[in-house]
């Protein structure tokens, strides 16, 4: 009984304004969305990306293919348009697959290679020189990165909203304020004689 009065009288409270109630609810939405939605969306995310990434690596595993090859020639630089992944010089290498003739061709080389140095070539169904395919790491890497990155934005979106929300509570909240006081200060502001 007590509890039930106690709980009525909170409900009832004069000085409790509507604008105090909503942001109280407010509060109780955005913890709930930062603290299960947004882990929530950052897995799913990152699984739905872990299973196509997977998949990609599979299908360039499954049409790439490596040699060992010597390096004929002085790497020469090039420009490298993708990020630097270790292979910013192209060098003629040579290599021979068994029961056929030696191949060569113009093939990416790590930096520091030299002359004679025996190096991995990967190469896809056409023979084109290609980059290695990803491996596990690499996976997992762009798994994570993908599942923080939308967990982080999930999050930015939430207080973003939190931060315009309160700026329009605190607007509403100052003209309530100026209701009441126009009610209220005539009141207390009166001359007496």
């Amino acid at each position: 009984m007590r509890t039930r009065s106690h709980r009525q009288r909170r409900r009832h409270n004069p000085l409790r304004r509507r604008s105090d109630v909503v942001e109280a609810w407010v509060v109780v939405v955005v913890a709930v969305l930062l603290c299960v939605v947004a882990p929530l969306a950052g897995t799913a995310a990152g699984l739905f990306t872990y299973d196509r990434a997977r998949t990609h690596a599979e299908e360039q595993r499954a049409e790439r293919h490596a040699v060992r090859a010597v390096v004929l020639g002085r790497p020469a630089a090039r420009p490298t348009v993708q990020g630097d992944r270790g292979h910013g010089y192209r060098a003629e290498v040579r290599w021979t697959e068994p029961g056929r003739r030696p191949h060569t061709a113009v093939a990416d080389v790590p930096a520091g290679t030299r002359a004679g140095d025996t190096i991995t070539v990967w190469f896809d169904s056409r023979g084109r020189t290609t980059p290695p395919p990803p491996n596990d790491v690499t996976v997992w890497q762009h798994t994570v990165a993908v599942g923080l990155g939308t967990a982080g934005g999930a999050a930015s979106i939430v207080l973003l909203a939190r931060a315009v929300e309160r700026r329009v509570a605190l607007r509403h909240r100052l003209d309530e304020w100026e209701r009441a006081w126009a009610r209220t200060g005539p009141r207390w502001t009166r001359r007496r004689a």
